[in-house]
């Protein structure tokens, strides 16, 4: 090959290892392999893995936040619903979403990930079907109950199974270019209700009803082949070779310096359901996401109406929407292959929600309705943002958990209690606060400052664990361990290094 072999990627194994999917390294071989056959390599995974979780994404949150362009087309007349009662209907959902992804995952590991992702998209696609027929708002509640618990398994089950493919320094990246999918939802959505409300009164049905209709059928026509689109893991990936399965799942358990993040066959047991519990840089990173989920929920479900109150009418409104949320996916995408590159986490957490701080700021201090041209600017600043700082965020905390058992349970804990915030976020756009909304704004804005503070915090904290493990010798740590020992011990061994 041309390129430059790559030691720190493929180092020489110094014990023999048989890895699953007949996939063995002896114990004199040495994996020397040029950079550009590991671009080639991710290359290939990417092209195989991140259109669909791509295409999902956008199905998962446009499915979950649609209710906010029915309601612009017309949902709330025809059901006879009040503002409260509105907010409720948003709130319903966020309870068994959070509640149902620490299971969801356990289940994940249990069995194939596709099979499981496959009966989680056929199901909220079918229960967003449902809710276009709803009669009453008792009907919306109930439908609102049941797809929180069919979407409660599948961004944990993503943002996871990223982590069994690409390395550390690799995941944010990828991470973001699925994730940024929640802003090309946000667009896309706009887009496609802005059409489909003009089939008011096709079948005797309105608008806002073919908008869930339409959706949930596309949702479940992309669920069906899940199974055969999504490989469940690199031991077993029918599309790599055998050599291409040694490179990548060696190169996984040498990213941390010790073996804990690569073996996705690992048995469970509790004490890694315990550990996922009682880890306090998790709750660290649940402030942090609260300083998302607030915020950008309330706003995904809000801003149409937000747009519409600055004197556009509902159709315009919802196309307005869009370039809004095209900015956030770029800044999601831009500052996560920044963070990649410069192998480092916290900066861009803490800069992105500088962005939504400064806007939240202008949000708060413009004496509206006037000057609608400048709020409308200054609402580009919440998702450029917080999607940004919810990516670092996640990618931050998964870095840091071993083994895979941990990681799987640890990122549905920080989803779960993180996802509460999306409870809070529906309701804090009063409309009898309309159109200053400054519980909503202030609110908002007080989240982000927690969610920086919390992003402080951890930096400091994985400074000092890092510090204390340089100070011993591995010589030493290799004499008091045995190999095992050390796998097990998952981030808790002193070989293990925490990103920052």
């Amino acid at each position: 090959m041309a390129g430059k072999p790559s030691a720190i990627d493929h180092p020489a194994l110094d014990h023999g290892e048989k890895l699953s999917g007949d996939v063995e390294i002896t114990q004199t071989e040495t994996l020397q392999i040029d950079s550009v056959e590991i671009k080639r390599l991710l290359r290939k995974i990417d092209l195989r893995l991140l259109p669909l979780l791509t295409v999902l994404y956008v199905l998962s949150f446009m499915d979950r936040s649609n209710i906010g362009n029915a309601r612009v087309a017309g949902m709330n007349v025809d059901l006879a619903l009040t503002g409260p009662q509105y907010n409720m209907a948003l709130t319903v959902f966020f309870f068994p979403y959070a509640l149902f992804e620490v299971p969801s995952n356990v289940i994940l590991k249990m069995m194939r990930p596709s099979r499981w992702m496959c009966v989680l998209v056929i199901t909220w696609g079918t229960v967003l079907t449902l809710q276009g027929i709803v009669k009453t708002y008792e009907q919306l509640l109930v439908t609102r109950i049941l797809l929180g618990v069919a979407e409660a398994g599948f961004f944990p089950a993503a943002t996871y199974i990223l982590t069994t493919w690409y390395c550390r320094w690799e995941y944010q990246t990828r991470v973001a270019i699925f994730f940024s999918a929640a802003s090309l939802a946000g667009s896309f959505s706009g887009l496609l209700a802005f059409g489909i409300q003009h089939m008011e009164g096709v079948a005797g049905l309105g608008g806002w009803r073919w908008i869930f209709i339409l959706e949930g059928i596309l949702t479940v026509l992309i669920g069906v082949i899940i199974p055969w689109a999504l490989p469940d893991s690199p031991e077993t990936a029918s599309f790599l070779t055998q050599e291409e399965k040694t490179i990548l799942i060696h190169r996984l358990r040498q990213d941390a310096g010790t073996q804990a993040r690569g073996d996705s066959s690992e048995k469970f047991q509790w004490k890694h359901f315990r550990a996922a519990f009682v880890d306090y840089r998790i709750y660290l990173g649940v402030i942090m996401y609260w300083g998302n989920s607030i915020c950008i929920y309330a706003f995904s479900f809000a801003a149409p109406n937000i747009i519409r109150q600055l004197g556009y009418s509902a159709a315009n409104a919802q196309l307005l929407t869009i370039p809004i949320y095209l900015v956030g996916a770029i800044a999601t995408y831009g500052l996560a292959k920044i963070s990649d590159r410069r192998k480092a986490r916290w900066p861009f957490v803490i800069i992105p929600f500088c962005i939504s701080g400064v806007g939240l700021i202008a949000l708060l201090s413009i004496q509206h309705p006037r000057l609608p041209g400048l709020t409308y600017a200054f609402l580009f600043c919440i998702p450029a943002g917080l999607y940004p700082a919810v990516i670092g965020c996640i990618s931050w905390v998964s870095n840091n958990l071993a083994p895979s058992w941990k990681r799987a349970i640890g990122m549905a804990v920080l989803m779960t209690l993180g996802s509460f915030g999306g409870a809070v976020g529906a309701n804090i756009f009063l409309d009898e606060q309309a159109p200053r909304y400054p519980l909503a704004y202030g609110m908002s804005l007080g989240v982000v400052v927690a969610g920086m503070c919390a992003a402080m915090a951890l930096r400091f904290a994985v400074d000092w664990t890092n510090a204390k493990r340089d100070a011993i010798p591995e010589s030493e740590i290799r004499a008091k361990y045995t190999e095992e020992e050390l796998h097990e011990m998952g981030d808790s061994s002193p070989l293990f290094r925490y990103v920052k």
